[in-house]
């Protein structure tokens, strides 16, 4: 929504925490004569029954649609409407962090004037006011930030898509097409990057108008990014150039090859050298709290995950390290499915499975379902960090692994996951 439209309105930001921190100091700053308050849900359970008094609201991401009763907008429409120079967005279940910090990394060592927000911990409006018209925005995108998305970034990457958030989107299908509102308001102008190995996210190509690029790690496509004979590849109008070994890669794992194509197949499409794409490829070593390696504490490794909120993450990052013999997992419940989980934990490979409630309950139920008493890990229930690496730190082995990778969200008994990869930090660290 441009500024202008808001200019005779009385506005209530609902939510007072990074978006709406933002949105309210970026709102006084250019709507001088304008009243713009703010309410948030610590301030009582109605909080909200003073919306009746103004014309117009700013949404929080995460306050459900149906809580505002007048019309209202939110941070990233707010953003994309009124900021100078191109805009990317990146969506997605798992992947969007990485993605968007690689794509960030390969723009700025292209020299080019970038920045990065969103969902990953910086609101854009922060920035905004940089913006010229020869700027790059990397913008992560959550379900929260699209299921009321009226404009399109003009370059969108979809990632992996998988079940998450149904607590706040009642069916994987309302989840799903949140998601697929990223590209629904492109142009012909426009791009959208787009991963073919998952049928959720290849079939987000009915909203997309503008040039498509396809990325795999399983195949080959036609315009975009893959692996092929331990090479990301780059192809274009029935042409392909080698970009990377993937061995020279610094990120674990290889689902993080899917990252890496999606990042790779961006930078291609705006321009950045290959030079500067492997530069970026050789030197990224991964976020905080993503397959993070934190220490070795009596020959025993440990391994923070903590932004591993869903089952296939949690599988990815065992995958990503062979030597896992201790898995904690569990936390928050939002009713995913844990089958999956379940049966790649009746490998054998686990010995030991620390778990937190509620969630862990029903992973614990999924793996009794397939494997046998003699083939299940070593079970313990925990409710604190403190429990859980003291219990990791006599069970594993030295020279084996002990992971964070909780399969669910942190909520309940952590603040949120960089609160619970912190505590994990702190604890091992405490360890003898």
């Amino acid at each position: 929504m441009k500024l202008e439209e808001l200019k005779k309105k009385k506005i209530l930001i609902v939510g007072k925490g990074i978006e709406g921190s933002a949105a309210y100091k970026y709102l006084r700053k250019h709507l001088k004569n304008t009243i713009v308050d703010i309410v948030d849900q610590k301030g009582g359970k109605n909080y909200l029954d003073s919306q009746k008094n103004y014309d117009f609201a700013v949404k929080s991401p995460g306050i459900e649609p149906e809580l505002i009763t007048i019309p209202y907008t939110t941070v990233t429409n707010i953003f994309l409407a009124n900021a100078k120079g191109k805009i990317i967005g990146v969506t997605g279940t798992k992947g969007k962090s990485t993605t968007s910090t690689l794509i960030y990394k390969m723009l700025k060592a292209q020299g080019l004037d970038a920045y990065l927000g969103g969902n990953i911990g910086q609101s854009s409006l922060d920035f905004i006011d940089k913006l010229n018209d020869n700027s790059w925005t990397v913008l992560e995108m959550s379900s929260y930030q699209l299921s009321d998305l009226k404009i399109s970034p003009h370059i969108v990457v979809v990632l992996m898509i998988t079940s998450e958030h149904l607590n706040y989107h009642k069916t994987q299908e309302e989840y799903i097409n949140a998601k697929r509102n990223i590209l629904r308001f492109q142009t012909s102008q426009d791009y959208a990057v787009i991963n073919k190995d998952y049928p959720a996210s290849q079939e987000s190509d009915i909203y997309a108008v503008g040039q498509i690029f396809r990325i795999s790690r399983e195949r080959e496509v036609g315009n975009g990014c893959f692996v092929e004979n331990n090479c990301i590849w780059y192809a274009k109008d029935g042409k392909k150039e080698k970009i990377i070994e993937t061995a020279k890669i610094k990120l674990l794992g290889s689902h993080n090859l899917e990252n890496v194509c999606s990042a790779s197949c961006v930078a291609s499409i705006i321009g950045v050298s290959k030079t500067n794409i492997v530069k970026v490829l050789g030197e990224f070593k991964g976020l905080e709290h993503r397959l993070e390696f934190i220490g070795e504490k009596n020959g025993i490794l440990f391994y923070n995950d903590s932004l591993a909120t869903v089952p296939e993450a949690a599988i990815g990052a065992m995958e990503a390290l062979p030597d896992t013999e201790t898995l904690i997992a569990g936390g928050f419940d939002r009713g995913l499915d844990y089958s999956g989980l379940g049966q790649y934990l009746n490998s054998g490979k686990i010995k030991t499975l620390i778990l937190f409630p509620p969630s862990g309950a029903r992973i614990w139920e999924e793996i009794c379902k397939v494997a046998s008493e003699k083939n299940r890990p070593e079970k313990f229930e925990v409710i604190s960090m403190e429990q859980a690496v003291r219990i990791a730190g006599v069970k594993t082995l030295p020279g084996k692994i002990c992971l964070l990778s909780p399969a669910s969200a942190s909520f309940g008994i952590f603040k949120d996951y960089k609160d619970r990869g912190e505590q994990f930090r702190k604890e091992v660290q405490k360890l003898n």
